[in-house]
């Protein structure tokens, strides 16, 4: 198809008359054929650069994803565009993947979302073969390297599936990663040749900033009041958002809490306040936030310091995105770095605790040793926690590390709808309808909305009833407790649960192995990840863009000029006159020879923002020009 059409294409499903930097240089490699990863910081359009490809492309584009959320939110916003998709997870019963598949082998569907657990199931890779494929997209692809922050192992399947579809170009989008994680991502997707697309991780509208802070509650109310618009301030544990967001709720903040741990609907509840902007400023979890399209975010705080600086310029980079200045804050403590050792090592638990965990997990599932082979379960980590009185960062810890070793996978939360049965017979409920006129119309509407409703369980979208009732969400769930108390209909409400996937069937702790070396380098490399980020913190002389820049492999020497450092330089060099040596030495040094700007940096000692300072001064007093080759010379 001509590239022309990549513009009709984005105008006519997506309203947009042109492309953000690189998304059309990224569409147009692909279209070629090229196996390409394109390597975009949050918020630079990553996801729209296999979307629009693939509707220039013929055949179905599969996008895999280990965000279950998100991947639910994607499918909608293609649907609401009348663009057809359809998505397998882990949570899906067997026949519901059987009838999807099969619509995408015999249908005009142009995305089809899966988690990369299922990739190795025999049902997926018996179907896929069977379709035209265009592209695989990777989302995240970051998790298939092994020296990524968020290694996934399921991940690694991606490559036996290009064994399935030859023809099908690969796509390979990630918002955060290294060099050697770059590198690693091609080799592990099988690139015929090294193809990668890099935006600049510098955010030109992005003011970076470290306070100290021991009260840190009363630097949250000077930023939130001093900083005019929406905010995120995300916090390590559930506890501490909900106590954050109580502290600024009696200082007259319009703040809310968001965690893993509310409902779906209360979720949904709250973020959609914070969108409309009734909730000011969310306090949250690292929970919120992924695939939320709001552009006008003023600030992002930090309350704790993150893991790393991977995670930590992903979450930040959610303030800004419609080009407006903005912050991120990161506060900071003098308990922080022994929190964050202790976080560490607790990271990485004993090889007796993790087979310990693994073995409770086998009883509290009912596994016996050798069954439970690809077995999907409901797992709540509270409850399992409660239940074997044990720490859940030892539990969480501990499966990851299960995970990396290949037996079990958990998911990230599922939310599984309410489902409702009448449990009447049709007269009854006739009878039931003229004795109860306060749900008379309800009934009548569930039954013309849900037409199998009296032979079984059907999966009900409380939104979309109320939508076509006029009736508020919260006056449908009170309706369907009301029915249910009235043995009218059996009410399942919704739930939202992560499954654990047993990858082995269950094995006995003699047949566990945890690879020693492996572990160590594992650790090595969270250490390392873990120093960055605190000299990211902790620096006092270098841009905090420029610290971010180099540690994600782009080679820059200019300052960003908005960050806490460069203010606090900026506000040096103006102190300094006009005569002082700084001025002295870069006319004597260009007096010898032409220089780049870089190379002043390099031969002056004195802050970066100091020598750009006054070399515009002496450019605009007209004592250096700079010549046609870019280099600074004497007048």
């Amino acid at each position: 198809m001509a590239k022309k059409n990549l513009e009709d294409i984005l105008h006519k499903y997506w309203g947009y008359d042109s492309f953000r930097p690189l998304q059309r240089e990224i569409m147009e490699s692909v279209m070629e054929g090229k196996d390409t990863i394109a390597l975009m910081p949050t918020g630079g359009g990553k996801s729209l650069t296999y979307q629009v490809s693939a509707l220039c492309m013929d055949g179905i584009c599969i996008v895999i994803t280990p965000l279950i959320s998100l991947m639910k939110d994607q499918v909608d916003a293609l649907r609401k565009r009348k663009i057809l998709a359809q998505v397998v997870h882990s949570g899906m019963s067997y026949r519901d993947i059987d009838k999807v598949l099969d619509n995408c082998v015999y249908g005009d569907y142009k995305f089809l979302y899966v988690s990369p657990e299922r990739l190795e199931t025999d049902i997926f890779k018996a179907r896929v073969a069977k379709m035209n494929v265009s592209m695989i997209a990777v989302d995240e692809a970051h998790c298939i390297s092994q020296w990524g922050y968020d290694f996934r192992p399921s991940y690694l399947r991606i490559e036996n599936i290009r064994a399935l579809v030859p023809n099908a170009v690969v796509l390979a989008v990630t918002a955060t990663a290294t060099k050697e994680v770059v590198i690693d991502i091609q080799a592990k997707l099988g690139f015929k040749k090294e193809n990668l697309f890099t935006m600049s991780f510098a955010r030109k509208n992005l003011s970076f900033v470290v306070r100290n802070a021991e009260d840190k509650n009363s630097m949250l109310l000077k930023i939130t009041y001093s900083v005019k618009g929406v905010g995120i301030i995300y916090c390590r544990t559930r506890k501490e958002t909900e106590n954050v967001a109580a502290f600024l709720q009696t200082e007259g903040v319009p703040a809310d809490f968001y965690h893993g741990g509310l409902s779906y609907m209360m979720r949904s509840t709250k973020q959609e306040a914070w969108i409309s902007e009734k909730t000011i400023v969310m306090v949250a979890t690292n929970a919120f936030g992924m695939g939320i399209d709001k552009s006008n975010v003023r600030f992002v705080i930090h309350y704790n310091m993150p893991d790393t600086l991977e995670a930590y310029y992903q979450e930040a980079g959610r303030a800004g995105r419609d080009g407006t200045d903005s912050y991120a804050v990161m506060l900071s403590s003098k308990n922080d770095d022994d929190s964050a050792m202790q976080i560490l090592t607790s990271s990485f638990p004993s090889v007796k605790e993790i087979k310990y965990i693994y073995s409770l997990i086998g009883n509290h599932l009912g596994l016996a040793i050798g069954e439970g082979f690809q077995s999907v379960h409901d797992f709540n980590i509270y409850d399992f926690c409660s239940k074997f009185r044990i720490y859940s960062t030892t539990v969480l810890n501990s499966i990851h590390i299960l995970e990396l070793c290949g037996y079990l996978t958990l998911t990230d939360n599922i939310d599984n709808p309410t489902r409702v049965k009448f449990s009447v017979s049709r007269d009854e409920l006739y009878r039931i309808q003229i004795e109860r006129d306060d749900i008379d119309k309800f009934i009548t509407i569930l039954m013309r909305v849900y037409t199998g409703i009296f032979s079984q369980f059907v999966a009900i979208d409380e939104k979309y009833l109320s939508h076509l009732s006029g009736y508020s969400l919260s006056y449908i769930g009170d309706a369907f407790k009301k029915l249910g108390h009235l043995r009218v209909i059996n009410y399942i409400p919704s739930k939202q649960t992560p499954l654990l996937i047993m990858q082995t069937e269950r094995l006995s702790l003699d047949n566990i192995r945890i690879d020693a070396n492996q572990y160590s380098v594992r650790r090595q490399r969270s250490e390392k990840r873990l120093d960055a980020i605190m000299k990211y913190k902790d620096s006092i002389n270098c841009c905090r863009s420029l610290l971010m820049q180099r540690y994600f492999g782009e080679e820059s020497n200019v300052a960003c000029g908005r960050c806490d450092i460069c203010r606090s330089q900026l506000h040096d060099a103006r102190a300094i006159p006009k005569s002082e040596d700084v001025e002295v030495v870069i006319i004597e040094l260009v007096s010898n020879e032409s220089l780049s700007v870089k190379d002043l940096l390099l031969r002056i000692k004195a802050p970066a923002l100091v020598i750009e300072h006054h070399l515009k001064k002496l450019l605009a007093e007209g004592k250096l020009k700079i010549e046609t080759t870019g280099l600074i010379a004497l007048v």
